[in-house]
This record gives structure tokens, sequence and C-alpha cells, in this order.
């Protein structure tokens, strides 16, 4: 992956959501993210793995998408089908985790699991060494344009430090809230992968907006 930014499209014009992903494409971002909403496990609705299996036609980058869902092994096949590149979801809406992330990795594609605020880093203790990133939400899921806890900092610091003493390389994605002034704070805590939605799409220049993050966060691909 060459670009840290994997801008979420769940805050781009749902009419020109192609379009979105053109652009930040073309700007070097180095995933797309999408987030998949069921009304059960969150309230809001959002896309499916049709979206992911359109989407797939037409851009080269990888698809990251976050399950937001009850039971998500029910639903991971066809999101693989549909050609999800990176699948994670919550440990509180599986029933068998590891069964779940296996799913994932036997289709040869990337498993993640993702912490709520007030999920502990304690609950990947089992599967961390399985796992080939983690998604540290800093708002509630749900919903888009949420306001950034500062709390999961601390949280993104503790779990770095403890992959690090554990020897695995396991890329620390965040979510929620990343903005320009806590952007380059979040990279120094640890993140690799900053998610990021309103702060992109929502700004009447998403070209300028997406290039002041990524030279904020250290992109290598940004002048």
């Amino acid at each position: 992956m060459s670009g840290r930014l994997a801008p979420s499209i769940l805050s781009a014009d749902p009419t020109r959501l192609l379009e979105a992903v053109r652009l930040v494409e073309g700007l070097g971002a180095g995933l797309i993210h999408i987030d998949i909403m069921d009304g059960h496990y969150v309230p809001n609705l959002t896309f499916g793995p049709e979206l992911v299996r359109a989407l797939k036609k037409h851009t080269p980058l990888p698809l990251d998408v976050h399950l937001m869902v009850d039971e998500p092994g029910r639903i991971i096949p066809l999101f693989l089908a549909a050609g999800a590149d990176w699948l994670s979801f919550h440990p509180e809406a599986s029933t068998h985790v590891h069964r779940d992330l296996y799913q994932i990795k036997e289709a040869g594609r990337k498993a993640g699991l993702v912490l709520n605020p007030a999920t502990p880093p304690d609950v990947l203790s089992e599967v961390l060494p399985d796992l080939d990133f983690i998604l540290i939400m800093c708002v509630n899921p749900g919903w888009g344009s949420q306001a950034f806890i500062p709390a999961c900092r601390d949280k993104i610091r503790r779990l770095k430090k403890r992959i690090d003493e554990a020897g695995l390389n396991i890329p620390l994605c965040v979510d929620g809230g990343v903005k320009a002034d806590n952007i380059a704070g979040l990279v120094a805590d640890g993140a690799e992968v900053l998610v990021a939605g309103s702060a992109i799409f929502s700004d009447p220049d998403p070209a300028g907006a997406f290039n002041r993050l990524a030279r904020l966060a250290g992109d290598e691909r940004q002048g």
C-alpha cells in the first residue's frame, strides 16, 4: 500500500461515488474504505456487496470493507465474492471470531478486527498473531461526521507498543474524527492507515483537503 489515507466513501455524495473514488485514486489514496451497516449492530443502513462488486471493476485500489453488522460470518462470503480486499468486523458481533477471520484469510484477503472506543485491546489477545490489521474506532460506530474521542490516542499507543514487543507486523488503522488538527498526532501515536470521510468529502475542495491531510500525515507520495 503506497498512501496512508483511506478515504471513506460514506461521506461522499451518494450520486457521485465513482467520481469520488477516481478523485482520491488520482491523488494517491492507499485504500478505499467502505462502511457496511446493517441496521442491527448499528442503527444506520448503508451499502451492500453489489457496490463493492461495481467499484472493483473501476478502480485498482484495494477495497477496505468495514462490517458493522451482527453475525458477520453470514455475509463475509458475499463480500469476498464481490471482491473485498481488506475485511474487518467487530469481535462483539461475532459468535466465532477465529472462524470468521479464517474465512477471510483462506480466501487470500486481509483480515482485521475493529475496536470500538470502549472495547479494550485485551479482546484481541487470543487472535493477535492471526490479524493482518486492526481498525481502531475513535468515534462510536454507526454515523459519519462524529467528534473525535481523545482517549483513543492512548489506546493506539498501548496497542502499538504491544504489537512491537510481540515482534508482529500488524498495521494500525484509525477511523472516526480524523481531521487536519489531529492526523499528525495519530501517526506519531502509531497509526499507519488513516480513514477520513467528512474531512475530505464535506470540504468545498475535496482534492485540497485530501492533499492537506496527506502532507500532515507524512504521506510519502506527497511532495
